[in-house]
């Protein structure tokens, strides 16, 4: 069997032609995939456009140095992280410290544990805890005794 000369070169010429088409598929993704991944990584304009270029330029070559170089996580998962850590901060500065040691109480707590300050007083009237400066139960509105309340007397 013999190949025809005119037939072999047809037949490369239409390989060539689908490998071209091909690697140009191909650098158009990634340029695409490049730009649409590090709008979610970067605000900057520059930056997005270096990274761009170089994959444009530098085809898979560039693909890996702007694997390399990308910020490591998306805005969306920093901004995550971020309301995450203000959450936790919040909680942490929400709770009550110990004005004798500076260690974190329970609201519900008379006494410190640690250094036995005393936190709160009972109401002699309901039993509820009050602050130490209140002068007036606020759940049942008894004035504490010995105490003269500006407003009313």
């Amino acid at each position: 069997m013999t190949l025809d000369p005119t037939f072999l070169s047809s037949l490369i010429l239409v390989l060539v032609a689908f490998g071209g088409a091909f690697l140009a598929a191909l650098w158009l993704a990634l340029v695409i995939w490049t730009w649409r991944d590090i709008r979610n990584r970067a605000r900057d304009p520059l930056a997005q456009i270096l990274a761009v270029a170089v994959v444009a330029v530098l085809n898979l070559p560039g693909v890996l140095v702007y694997l390399i170089l990308r910020p490591a996580h998306t805005l969306d998962e920093e901004y995550q992280r971020a309301l995450e850590e203000e959450s936790l901060l919040a909680s942490i500065e929400d709770q009550s410290l110990c004005p004798g040691c500076e260690r974190r109480v329970r609201d519900e707590w008379q006494v410190c544990p640690n250094c036995h300050t005393k936190l709160k007083k009972n109401c002699a009237h309901c039993a509820g805890l009050m602050e130490l400066p209140w002068n007036i139960c606020p759940f049942c509105g008894t004035p504490v005794e010995g105490v003269k309340l500006s407003n009313d007397e």
